[in-house]
């Protein structure tokens, strides 16, 4: 199997992309921290792993908590010995408002959640990469702030977006000499429960009006993307097949944000 005896970390890993993702590279022989802030959430994605024959651990954290973060991957490190494969995919929309009422409490719990987490998850996860000879990493950003700027007041969830993609290239340069590729993927709509964590306020003071044709997802005829197929992606660029690519984004969105930006 491609991922046989080798350990992945995988942020937000209990529900959406992050548990597809786990499922996908469990069924491929990964071991698997299954990294999540609710318990009973982060627990059912672990016993769905081992009913289907994998091997995940639980991980309780809160990605913006160095200590958090730190004791997490300590953890995970010492029940399997190692770590390969970092995938940085929590995240939150937030506060989506005009810049003039988006409060700075709000600012910070997204700036917190979107991007001091993924600096965290690769702060404590990299050297272990390191000290096992090489490794992947794959961060989550968005078609937001890459291609997309047309949501109206989603100026913190964007910019935390755009600066993932600043960080993968920078770091891709940073950790080519280790054998570390870092990559990040750009998901358009896909069928998830992020939204869940939006919080939606004064947004037409913001907006410009924009006429679409019918169905903005060119693709598939406006059908959103599904978890799975954001897996299917992220295990490609984590697997050794994608050996020579490092510092991309790719988007995956069926041309939604070539037609909506």
């Amino acid at each position: 199997m491609e991922f046989e005896g080798k350990v992945a970390l995988v942020t937000g890993g209990s529900s959406g992309i992050g548990r597809a993702t786990v499922l996908r590279l469990a069924s491929e022989g990964c071991l698997v921290g299954v990294l999540g802030h609710g318990k009973d959430k982060v627990d059912e994605v672990v016993s769905e792993v081992a009913r289907t024959g994998g091997t995940a651990f639980p991980l309780i954290a809160d990605v913006a908590s160095e200590r958090d973060m730190e004791a997490a991957t300590a953890a995970l490190v010492q029940q399997f010995g190692r770590l390969d494969y970092l995938f940085a995919n929590a995240g939150i929309n937030g506060v989506w408002a005009p810049i003039d009422e988006i409060t700075p409490e709000e600012w910070d719990r997204t700036i917190a959640t979107n991007l001091r987490g993924t600096y965290l998850t690769l702060h404590y996860g990299v050297p272990h990469l390191k000290k096992a000879g090489g490794g992947a990493v794959v961060i989550t950003a968005s078609v937001n702030g890459t291609r997309i700027f047309s949501n109206a007041g989603a100026t913190a969830y964007s910019s935390t977006k755009a600066a993932q993609v600043a960080m993968t290239q920078m770091l891709a340069l940073e950790l080519a000499k280790f054998r570390i590729r870092v990559n990040v993927v750009c998901p358009g709509a896909i069928e998830t429960a992020i939204d869940q964590s939006t919080t939606h306020r004064s947004q037409e003071v913001a907006e410009e009006p924009v006429e679409y044709p019918e169905g903005e997802i060119p693709l598939t005829d406006g059908e959103p993307g599904t978890a799975d197929e954001v897996a299917e992606l992220v295990a490609f660029l984590l697997s050794d097949r994608a050996r020579h690519i490092t510092g991309t984004p790719v988007w995956i969105d069926g041309a939604e944000s070539l037609l909506v930006g």
